[in-house]
């Protein structure tokens, strides 16, 4: 980012009577000052650069206080379709400086459509402290028509549920050539991270949202020297075409579950280019993380995938320290490998003992990307010049996998459930459990007639053999495949058709007939504010072996129990299992957690308190699977116990912007937008006064 001083010398530079500029004819150079001005003016501005997203520079990226000195802290995101390799990328990768151009998104090597926020991958990182308010403008510039809606996961939205982002649930998503802004409170401490809910998030429409709260409130601060901001870390798939082309090609023309790269925040290798004057083949930058010898540094990771990758993390020659999963502490365990599922976080201390060299940063795909890999470079100081380590691993690197894929506990394997969660949230197991919910996750083996008719391409199999399954599969919960309301069910559910909905009970009554008639619905759990409430998750294993990661809005749950039973089970197997007591639970120093892998062939039980009242989704966190309906909604509370809404929240089935009829107090539609749907936008102020000056200056050039 240039200063003013820079552009002010450029200008005097350019009015020295020796410049080439002033043996121009005076319109050419006054109209190239003007130039400079302007763009000076435009890259303030944002439009440009997008400063402060990326690095340190925003105002809220602070060092934490106690007591604490909140801050509002406003971004401005715009959501759009760009490209992978564009002509901003110039030279690269044979001009590997050009590949870290403003607007070059390198991401594989391979040129593809993406859509992304302020043309970042991944997008713009929101780091604030605890009690901040969070204010973001989001401007849905998709060409293509698409609306949108962005989540904030992790973020509990408790007195503001309308701020969830999940669009038809908690609100209208937002249309093209509209904008919207979401205002809450940053009470969830922790590692999160936002994205547009729906099927433009594999395409990069995501970004991380950490949450950090002052020393003497952080139980693990005497661990680490170092939380900074370049150490937030995304580990996500990535495919080599649009999303919804994946999606549809499940289902049309035949199971394509694999990704094409695994990326570390964007960045990874898969296109080979050909050096021109070495012959050697090059590749796009690899990420690349600084640290110092001798340093202990916290990591924050985070995984984010639209298909069914579950990922390992490890670090050549280091232990992690982990510390915390999804916003919430627990004891400190060391490991040598850590397993991620989709819209799970974990925190990690490295300590940086090793000697001055490079070190592999790895992710090892497992499950549907097992035998895939991606690198980053973990780099100390003084060791830029050294040459890459053999990218091989070595056996030094065998130890403890916490949070591992579809394996019961063992010696050298750690399980979710055995951490011992430490901190104010931490429950001590004395409240009673009120009701408990069964709830089965299944690619069932039976069309969805959206895509498939069920007599011109049959499903069929052998009961108990998962190699004799062949046709298209129904991603589902309870045998029933959600279905988006038509209109918001936090502010208006009472306009929503009756017919539309289907009961958590009813559902369960219909079981049989749902198991071979595709049955589709608002599929809704009632709960009673205030219950303490069991889910006990089951993945039935049933056509694939892969594990479901349960994501639940609005709250973060005990862990309390979690086995793989074999390769497949049955809600009422596991039911029977617990009648008679085979299940144990752990309630004391549960560990907590928003987002958990369900075993293939196993079950999960997790526990909360229903005192965020509110319309909460709950849903499988793989994109292709809650796409087609591995989603419900969890109901706590009535609509008397909801905060306040907004009432110029957008509604849905009228015009995007509302305003209040002073005459009848109600809502009456009008194209101008308010200050809840859209924040005055200034940004071409700054280009009209440039038009204006490119013209109107050179008039006044026979003056000098």
């Amino acid at each position: 980012m240039p200063s003013i001083l820079s552009v002010v010398v450029l200008l005097i530079q350019c009015w020295s009577p020796t410049s080439t500029f002033m043996m121009l004819p005076s319109t050419v150079w006054i109209r190239s000052v003007t130039a400079l001005v302007c763009m000076y003016t435009l890259i303030q501005e944002g439009h440009y650069v997008k400063a402060g997203y990326r690095s340190d520079t925003h105002e809220c990226l602070r060092t934490c206080e106690w007591p604490p000195k909140p801050k509002i802290c406003r971004y401005d995101f715009t959501i759009e379709l760009f490209h992978t390799m564009s002509t901003d990328c110039m030279d690269c990768p044979h001009n590997q400086t050009h590949c870290y151009r403003p607007q070059c998104i390198p991401a594989d090597g391979v040129p593809r459509a993406i859509i992304v926020i302020n043309k970042l991958l991944p997008g713009p990182s929101i780091q604030v402290c605890e009690h901040d308010t969070i204010e973001v403008k989001v401007q849905n510039n998709l060409i293509n028509g698409e609306s949108v809606a962005i989540h904030w996961h992790g973020i509990h939205q408790r007195g503001t549920p309308h701020m969830d982002g999940v669009p038809l649930v908690t609100q209208c998503p937002i249309p093209y050539r509209s904008s919207f802004t979401y205002k809450f409170k940053a009470e969830t401490v922790g590692t999160h991270f936002w994205h547009v809910h729906g099927a433009q998030l594999p395409d990069g429409a995501f970004g991380s949202l950490v949450v950090r709260q002052a020393a003497p409130n952080d139980v693990h601060s005497s661990l680490y020297d170092h939380d900074l901001a370049q150490h937030v870390i995304f580990v996500h798939d990535w495919i080599h075409e649009i999303f919804i082309e994946r999606y549809i090609r499940f289902f049309l023309h035949g199971f394509d579950d694999t990704p094409d790269t695994l990326m570390f925040n964007g960045e990874g290798r898969h296109a080979k280019f050909v050096h021109e004057v070495s012959n050697d083949t090059i590749y796009t930058p690899r990420h690349e993380v600084h640290v110092e010898r001798n340093q202990r540094y916290r990591f924050r990771v985070i995984a984010n995938a639209g298909l069914e990758c579950t990922f390992q993390v490890s670090v050549d020659e280091h232990n992690l320290t982990v510390i915390a999963s999804d916003g919430a502490p627990f004891q400190p365990i060391q490991v040598a490998a850590l397993g991620l599922s989709s819209g799970e976080r974990f925190d990690f201390v490295l300590n940086t003992r090793q000697e001055v060299g490079k070190y592999w940063m790895r992710i090892t795909g497992r499950e549907f990307c097992a035998g895939m890999k991606g690198l980053a470079l973990l780099i100390y100081e003084g060791a830029d010049g050294l040459p890459d380590p053999p990218e091989e691993e070595t056996p030094s690197q065998m130890g403890v996998l916490l949070n591992p894929f579809n394996m019961k506990s063992s010696p050298g394997v750690v399980t979710t459930n055995e951490l011992i969660a430490i901190g104010d949230d931490t429950w001590t197991g004395e409240e009673t459990t009120d009701v408990v919910y069964y709830i089965g996750s299944q690619l069932g083996l039976i069309n969805n007639p959206n895509y498939n008719h069920p007599v011109y391409n049959p499903t069929f199999g052998v009961a108990g053999d998962k190699s004799t399954f062949r046709g298209p599969l129904s991603p589902q919960l309870n045998h029933v495949t959600y279905k988006s309301p038509t209109k918001p069910l936090l502010t208006q559910s009472r306009e929503v058709s009756e017919f539309e909905f289907c009961s958590f009970e009813s559902t369960q009554a219909a079981q049989q007939h749902c198991r071979i008639h595709h049955c589709e619905c608002t599929h809704v759990l009632e709960i009673e504010l205030g219950k303490v409430v069991e889910l006990v998750l089951i993945d039935n294993g049933l056509v694939l072996n892969n594990s479901h990661p349960m994501h639940l809005h609005g709250y973060r749950f005990q862990v309390l129990a979690m086995d793989k039973l074999g390769d497949m089970t049955s809600v009422d197997e596991v039911k029977g299992l617990d009648e008679a007591g085979n299940i144990t639970r752990r309630y004391l120093n549960a560990p907590l957690k928003d987002t958990v892998p369900v075993p293939d062939g196993g079950y999960v039980v997790v526990r909360f308190k229903a005192d965020n009242p509110g319309w909460w989704f709950f849903h499988c966190h793989v994109e292709l699977h809650m796409l087609a309906g591995m989603s419900l909604v969890i109901h706590v509370g009535s609509d008397d116990d909801l905060p306040p809404i907004p009432q110029d929240l957008p509604r849905c089935g009228g015009d995007w912007y509302p305003k209040e009829d002073p005459m009848t107090g109600g809502l009456t539609p009008t194209a101008m937008p308010n200050s809840a749907a859209i924040a005055q936008d200034r940004t071409g102020i700054p280009a009209l006064v440039c038009v204006f000056a490119s013209v109107m200056l050179p008039l006044f050039s026979k003056s000098f």
